[in-house]
């Protein structure tokens, strides 16, 4: 039985514990809700066009994608004007860590929008960069979006934020193929499916839609295939976590080996992208944005291509 002064320490540890916890969380809301505006006068798409096919003449360039990349496969970007920021807040680390009925509630409505993310395939976007790798026009590819249509389309691309068609458990680490853990919600939950009217265009990036509270309530979670534990997690990074250090190691030296940055399809609100850009600059690397609205970056960036992902490919695989 502890003592008054384990007692103490205990009751003093987990005050802290609940502290740091909201902390996070209220940094993860931070991020979420930042606004990308305006940063820097329009640059004629000519010029900026010219200095983003050098940089990939040149050959020695990292690209770094994100959700702009996917929208032509049906998957809704973050804070595009038709962004799915619009209508849901993603859930952070720390709700899904630590709230055991919104963990309850994200499987429930992950159940039913993987389904539409299972379905999307890779558009022009993947396959030219994929192409684009190939001919080592460009030294690797990082991208933000967790939806595999990169690897799909035979990209080597390095998932900065994970991948959707994993799942760990966050008791014992296991990992299991969102396959067949969906195959085993699919038994437990008989006729579920069929109860749900689906609206595709309401899926979220990361498969979330919305579900009343009834569905969510008659929805019966699955545990972990090693341990039984229900802490369940899409193998992703969440608003509110770290990219795991390997991964940061991947992409650091991915990074060192080249000499510029593309980014494609990404506002780098989040600063897990924009430390890249940062990066880059430091060592005295060009940068170049292919987007079609303003990103964090372009202040910073040498060449800001404001106009649609794959007609910009496109333009410069046609011209290399």
């Amino acid at each position: 039985m502890p003592t008054g002064t384990d007692a103490g320490l205990a009751t003093h540890n987990g005050a802290l514990n609940h502290v740091a916890i909201n902390t996070a969380h209220k940094a993860a809301l931070r991020s979420i809700a930042r606004v990308v505006d305006e940063t820097a006068e329009p640059q004629d798409p000519e010029l900026a066009r010219a200095g983003i096919a050098a940089l990939l003449a040149a050959g020695r360039t990292m690209v770094l994608t994100g959700a702009g990349v996917s929208t032509d496969s049906g998957i809704p970007d973050y804070r595009g004007p038709n962004g799915s920021l619009r209508r849901h807040r993603p859930m952070t680390y720390q709700e899904f860590k630590h709230d055991p009925a919104a963990r309850h509630r994200y499987w429930a409505r992950s159940f039913v929008g993987w389904r539409h993310m299972r379905r999307a395939a890779p558009n022009r976007a993947h396959y030219l960069l994929a192409e684009f790798e190939r001919r080592g026009w460009v030294s690797g590819i990082v991208t933000q979006n967790v939806d595999g249509l990169h690897a799909a389309a035979g990209s080597t691309a390095i998932p900065l934020h994970g991948d959707l068609s994993l799942v760990r458990c966050l008791n014992c680490g296991s990992v299991e193929d969102r396959r067949s853990l969906d195959a085993r919600l699919q038994t437990a939950n008989p006729g579920y499916l069929e109860r749900v009217d689906l609206d595709p265009d309401a899926v979220n990036p990361d498969g979330d839609v919305t579900l009343d509270q009834h569905l969510v309530d008659d929805f019966r979670m699955v545990g972990c295939l090693v341990c039984g534990s229900v802490e369940l997690k899409p193998d992703v990074v969440y608003f509110g976590e770290s990219v795991p250090v390997e991964r940061k190691h991947e992409v650091a030296r991915l990074q060192a080996e080249s000499e510029a940055l593309l980014v494609i399809g990404s506002s780098v609100a989040v600063m897990s992208g924009y430390r890249l850009v940062l990066d880059a600059l430091q060592r005295g690397q060009q940068v170049g944005i292919i987007n079609g609205g303003p990103t964090r970056a372009d202040a910073r960036a040498q060449w800001r291509w404001r106009t649609r992902v794959v007609p910009a490919l496109e333009t410069l695989a046609a011209e290399a």
